[in-house]
């Protein structure tokens, strides 16, 4: 039997919102365990804001002896400022398979799930990762 992306995605989902700062989700980055935020507007998905995008953004001088007003302004931008727009989303039906093609072919690193437009869970490469070797250990092939 396949695996699909509800087996697999986490559903516990942390969400910023688009007019937030990046201050925000800087402290969301430094206290968790993950590397994507979707971001909403009123519940609506309308975008994925990336570790590497809020690095990208902010300033390398911050917490450093170099740091200077400017370069703490940098975290003053709003996270629609940053984040990637109109995300590819999947929905949780779809098999592990094609959910890693479209990581592949999109050169992304998540995908936010959706069922009937509604946010309900996330799943990165890692868990795609994490599950074709769980599947392969099942089946007794090495990973």
């Amino acid at each position: 039997m396949p695996i699909i992306i509800a087996d697999i995605m986490s559903t516990r989902v942390v969400t910023v919102e688009m007019d937030d700062r990046l201050t925000v989700a800087k402290e969301i980055f430094d206290q968790a365990n993950f590397h994507h935020l979707l971001v909403v507007d009123e519940y609506q998905l309308e975008g994925v804001l990336s570790e590497r995008d809020l690095l990208r953004a902010i300033s390398p001088n911050l917490g450093s002896s170099a740091e200077t007003a400017r370069d703490l302004e940098t975290l003053q931008k709003r996270v629609h400022q940053v984040m990637t727009r109109n995300p590819v989303t999947v929905a949780p039906h779809i098999n592990l398979d094609t959910a890693t093609r479209i990581l592949l072919d999109n050169d992304i690193g998540c995908l936010p799930v959706l069922e009937y437009g509604k946010l309900v869970g996330i799943v990165t490469w890692k868990d795609l990762l994490r599950a074709y070797c769980e599947y392969r250990a099942q089946n007794q092939s090495e990973c």
